[in-house]
């Protein structure tokens, strides 16, 4: 009678065991089993970035017009940044249109985060004004949310050339 008590203590304990385990499995994140995004889920955040862009282009070039920077070389290659974003969202834009599966852009959202990278590093190191670092905080969020996408560094991570 004792024999058969463990035995059954046993095996109540081993399916226990084998039950704890596949519960804490079942909870840890499987590799390359993240969120699942729809062609449309992506296009609403690549609208965003556009939006987004065209606003900070704007504001960040007033904000560098008021600046001690105004008539350098230095606001002119600022400038360019801001216009190479632009355009680098106009063509994700396009490319993501014209193509069947959103991941194939890829190599576009990579170019936008690493012009992207050079917008952060001058804004890190100038005070601008409110306005554009709101403007610049909105945009990198929807950034790193397309980042977070295409399942690659966000802006000002050191994979991304800096200057």
């Amino acid at each position: 009678m004792k024999n058969n008590l463990s035995k059954i203590f046993f095996a109540l304990a081993a399916v226990f065991a084998i039950l704890l385990i596949s519960d804490i499995s079942q909870a840890q994140p499987r590799k390359g089993r993240g969120r699942v995004y729809t062609k449309s889920d992506v296009e609403n955040v690549i609208k965003r970035v556009e939006t987004r862009t065209d606003n900070f282009k704007s504001e960040f070039d007033r904000a560098l017009d008021k600046s001690k920077l105004d008539g350098t070389n230095r606001e002119d290659q600022l400038n360019g940044y801001a216009k190479d974003l632009e355009r680098q969202t106009d063509e994700l834009r396009r490319e993501f249109d014209r193509r069947d599966l959103w991941i194939e852009n890829k190599e576009e959202v990579r170019r936008c985060l690493a012009t992207a990278t050079k917008l952060e590093v001058a804004m890190r190191n100038r005070t601008l004004g409110r306005d554009v670092e709101t403007t610049w905080a909105a945009l990198r969020y929807e950034l790193n949310t397309l980042a977070k996408v295409y399942n690659l560094p966000v802006v000002g991570s050191s994979a991304y050339p800096k200057n």
